[in-house]
């Protein structure tokens, strides 16, 4: 393998720069072409492809987004899309890549495998930490620091004027931004997909608690089948009509994609591109790269898709005993 491809697709996360960084530089360290993809598979299908030289990622490690831009392809979805892709990269001589991305990155990247063989190496980046086979995703640290800055300064005025404050967070399907969240804020409660808490719940939490505490913060996950923080609220708040009390709503939204890395988001980003690159060189392909207890694994595409990665039952214990 002489020359390999990278790109980002989907939703970008914090990292995902020094991510591509890692992969650049890890590439040309191996005597290899390294091209990067601009707009993800949509650049695939337009060529939008060019060479990378190190000093092409100087500067980004600290930036938020992606250099290489991000784009929701419908084009990659039909086989005509997938036939231009491939003709696109046998063009500039490409023989394997790394999708730095989610769940829907590596769909794509599992079905163009399947179809013109080419290897690839998935890295997850995105805020949401759904994917299975890593303990973290890039950007989800970054998420988590932007959420609770956020929650800290909302508790003030919540604190000042004795209100109750639902705060909705990003995370799709999962409610890992929420828990984690929750106990890092002192959340009095957390609402998330896997634990299925309902508007009764959230009424009889509050008013157990009202005696000892003037105001409250409830974390509420995006994607909850009982609404969004806006509509819980206006539920809940139903429920204490005879009382004077004020219940305000705040969706933080993409706020928590975007800012400087952290460290720890940084440093994995900048882990998973060199695992890409040299499992790539060592015969790895169709599958995803990430970090298992502080060591690289590699895990088929198939499994990162299909297998759900649920929320670890000590951080619900933990929250349920420290917003007592």
């Amino acid at each position: 393998m002489k020359r390999i491809a990278v790109f980002t697709s989907g939703g970008d996360s914090p990292g995902m720069n020094a991510c591509i960084r890692s992969v650049v530089r890890t590439g040309i360290y191996h005597g290899l072409d390294v091209f990067g993809i601009l707009y993800g598979y949509d650049g695939m299908i337009g060529g939008n492809i060019k060479k990378m030289a190190s000093h092409s990622v100087s500067n980004i490690v600290q930036r938020g987004g992606t250099i290489l831009k991000s784009a929701r392809s419908e084009g990659f979805r039909t086989k005509e899309g997938r036939k231009k892709a491939f003709e696109e990269l046998s063009k500039h001589g490409i023989e394997g890549l790394v999708a730095i991305g989610g769940d829907g990155t590596f769909t794509g990247a599992k079905l163009f495998f399947e179809e013109y063989g080419i290897p690839t190496v998935g890295c997850p980046g995105t805020i949401d930490n759904d994917i299975y086979g890593t303990d973290y995703t890039i950007g989800f640290d970054t998420a988590v620091n932007t959420a609770m800055e956020a929650i800290d300064k909302i508790r003030d005025t919540a604190a000042a004027h004795d209100r109750i404050f639902f705060i909705e967070v990003m995370g799709r399907d999962s409610g890992y931004i929420g828990i984690e969240c929750g106990i890092g804020g002192g959340a009095e409660l957390v609402m998330v997909p896997e634990t299925k808490t309902t508007i009764e719940d959230v009424v009889k939490s509050l008013k157990g608690l009202r005696k000892s505490k003037t105001s409250s913060i409830i974390i509420v996950a995006e994607g909850l089948p009982c609404g969004d923080a806006a509509q819980i609220m206006e539920r809940v708040k139903a429920s204490f009509n005879d009382e004077e009390k004020e219940f305000k709503v705040t969706t933080l939204g993409h706020i928590q994609r975007g800012g400087n890395p952290t460290a720890k988001d940084r440093l994995l980003g900048s882990r998973m591109g060199l695992a890409a690159v040299e499992g790539l060189l060592k015969g790895e392909s169709n599958c995803m790269a990430g970090v298992i207890n502080d060591q690289v694994v590699y895990t088929p595409f198939a499994d990162c898709i299909s297998k759900d990665k649920p929320l670890k039952n000590d951080y619900l214990r933990l929250q349920e005993i420290l917003s007592i």
